[in-house]
């Protein structure tokens, strides 16, 4: 009686595997024709060719140790700098504890330049810079990696924090250095905003326009050059750094609108994709918006102790606190694979959701905070 049963799944199974052999022998079909082409050349031909495979080779392994490896990646790396040890604002004359004398012309470094310098260096330096790598600007056969599963999730974090990079200078440049806004522009900041505004996947040539470029982590490296030595300037007390409360809402509330493009971005893919682990962009946003989130996690932390006059006098300090709080808890999201499920599916979660909540609760305290200032 089980016979015919036995012996229709084995068809169905002897099928399945000759399909599955089939496709295995169309992929490896191209691979194995120049093989044979290559073992019947001479050597004059074979040796540039298996040279060539050789650096391909290398190139492969080096963009795939880069794509997987994050390089001192620290959720909690605001904790290295010990702003809670800083005594007044960024730009006024160094406090010292009582008994001891204050050293002459020397003012307070900007923590928010110290921050975006060091992000920068964790980009461009401590990692690789993914997204002007000549084989990620190349994609999977033609295809971009960021339409693939694979290998773009760093790039796409890395994005994020430049994100987070580029809104802090141009703030920088715009308000926060300039006396009353009416002082001129900071040469080396205005440099910095320049730089930071580069094409973000440049290599050393390029097809539009056509010719050699500046590969941007180049442009990215003069940048923290340039914030460093501002910083520098500052301590000599020969550059300045307007810690008011205007400078301080206007730069709130364009971090605020910067997260809440994200909130939108999220909230998008979130609503109009529910492939759960099979879309293959969600992966993008998710780690877009981590990497602003994690940038951002430094900058405003930054901000709070650049500005802890105002910060204190106009008693935001239990929503500023809790604003750093819910930035650091975002960070804590760091799932294996991102699922973009439906929002109340039970087998493939929505992670894009789940970021986007902490974002609003973000954005949420910022506006808060930028409206106690404003009254």
């Amino acid at each position: 009686m089980l016979d015919p049963i036995v012996a229709f799944f084995q068809r169905v199974f002897s099928a399945i595997g000759r399909g599955i052999g089939l496709v295995i022998a169309g992929i490896l079909f191209p691979f194995i024709a120049a093989g044979n082409w290559y073992r019947g050349r001479s050597w004059i031909i074979k040796g540039p060719i298996g040279i060539g495979l050789l650096v391909l080779i290398a190139l492969y392994g080096y963009f795939i140790w880069q794509t997987q490896a994050w390089t001192n990646f620290n959720p909690d790396y605001v904790n290295t700098y010990n702003f809670s040890e800083r005594k007044n604002d960024a730009g006024l004359p160094v406090k010292v504890a009582g008994g001891q004398t204050a050293p002459a012309n020397t003012c307070e470094r900007s923590a928010i330049v110290d921050v975006t310098a060091d992000l920068i260096d964790y980009n461009v330096n401590q990692n690789a810079w993914i997204s002007s790598m000549i084989l990620y600007k190349a994609g999977l056969f033609g295809m971009d990696w960021d339409h693939t599963p694979w290998f773009d999730n760093k790039a796409s974090f890395q994005r994020g924090v430049n994100e987070a990079v580029r809104r802090t200078t141009v703030e920088l440049v715009d308000s926060l250095v300039r006396m009353r806004g009416t002082s001129g522009i900071n040469p080396l900041l205005q440099s910095v905003r320049s730089k930071m505004q580069y094409e973000e996947s440049n290599w050393y040539f390029g097809l539009s326009p056509f010719g050699p470029l500046t590969p941007t982590p180049s442009q990215y490296r003069a940048a923290m050059k340039d914030l460093r030595t501002f910083n520098d300037e500052l301590v000599r007390c020969s550059a300045t750094f307007d810690a008011r409360a205007d400078n301080f809402l206007e730069f709130m509330d364009r971090i605020a609108s910067s997260i809440g493009s994200t909130s939108a971005m999220l909230r998008e893919r979130s609503e109009n994709f529910n492939g759960g682990w099979f879309d293959t962009r969600a992966d993008d946003r998710f780690w877009f918006a981590y990497g602003q989130l994690y940038g951002y996690y430094g900058v405003l932390t930054a901000a709070g102790a650049d500005f802890d006059g105002i910060i204190t006098q106009r008693g935001l300090a239990p929503i500023w606190a809790e604003s750093i709080k819910q930035l650091r808890a975002s960070l804590r999201i760091q799932p294996l694979i991102i699922s973009n499920g439906k929002e109340d599916g039970w087998i493939m979660p929505t992670h894009l959701a789940t970021l986007g909540f902490y974002v609003l609760r973000v954005r949420s305290n910022l506006v808060e905070m930028r409206d106690i200032l404003a009254r």
